[in-house]
């Protein structure tokens, strides 16, 4: 089963914005580092259920205006239009290729897998492959599945003791079919609750509008 990995916010001066929300939440975010392929950087706020906040700036303009990775063309697209706050967010998989096969099978267009890498503030390298179902990113939007290298396993990079006690419990989310969903992500809706999906960690609830929203408890 697919889990929440993060929520991805687009921020101008993203260690202010982290700051900002640190205050007005009382968690505790901290820096991440440098995707200088790409040229972004991030601050991040851990969670107890294994998922994390990622405040995803831009430090290099040309370089991420070329970038052909679906997200930072999806934080250009929202920063050159002054569009801050969630845009963006992640399952994690440790069955990407399986999703891979899915895709190509169902006739599902994707982009990826994009390799990424950054090196953390002790020293560490930190890797993972991203895959993008695609989609536009100027009218909607579609979670990508996220699967990180074997030395960080099924629960994503998770900092024991940096994890702030809330947790992100229900993900609000709209503006595509609920069937598509279904196909893409081959999540089954809850038997009751039929806009609702389950993942090892959170919830997502289909809503009628095109928004996207989380609940932090």
């Amino acid at each position: 089963m697919l889990a929440l990995d993060h929520i991805v916010l687009a921020g101008e001066n993203i260690e202010e914005s982290s700051t900002k929300y640190g205050r007005k939440f009382a968690i505790k975010a901290i820096k991440g580092g440098e995707h200088e392929e790409w040229g972004t950087y991030n601050y991040l706020a851990y969670f107890s259920n294994e998922s994390y906040i990622e405040w995803l700036g831009i430090q290099d303009y040309e370089k991420a205006n070329t970038s052909n990775n679906p997200l930072i063309q999806h934080l250009v697209h929202n920063l050159d239009k002054q569009i801050v706050g969630p845009f963006q967010f992640a399952l994690r998989t440790n069955e990407m290729d399986h999703y891979i096969d899915h895709f190509n099978a169902k006739n599902i267009p994707f982009k990826g897998p994009f390799f990424g890498q950054r090196e953390r503030p002790d020293g560490t390298n930190l890797t993972w492959r991203m895959l993008f179902p695609s989609y536009d990113y100027t009218r909607e939007m579609l979670p990508f599945l996220i699967e990180w290298g074997s030395s960080i396993g099924s629960k994503g990079p998770s900092v024991d003791s940096l994890s702030n006690p809330q947790a992100i419990m229900k993900i609000n989310y709209g503006g595509i079919d609920r069937e598509k969903f279904e196909h893409i992500y081959q999540l089954k809706p809850k038997r009751l609750l039929k806009k609702q999906f389950a993942l090892q960690n959170s919830t997502i609830i289909f809503n009628e509008k095109n928004n996207f929203t989380f609940d932090l408890v």
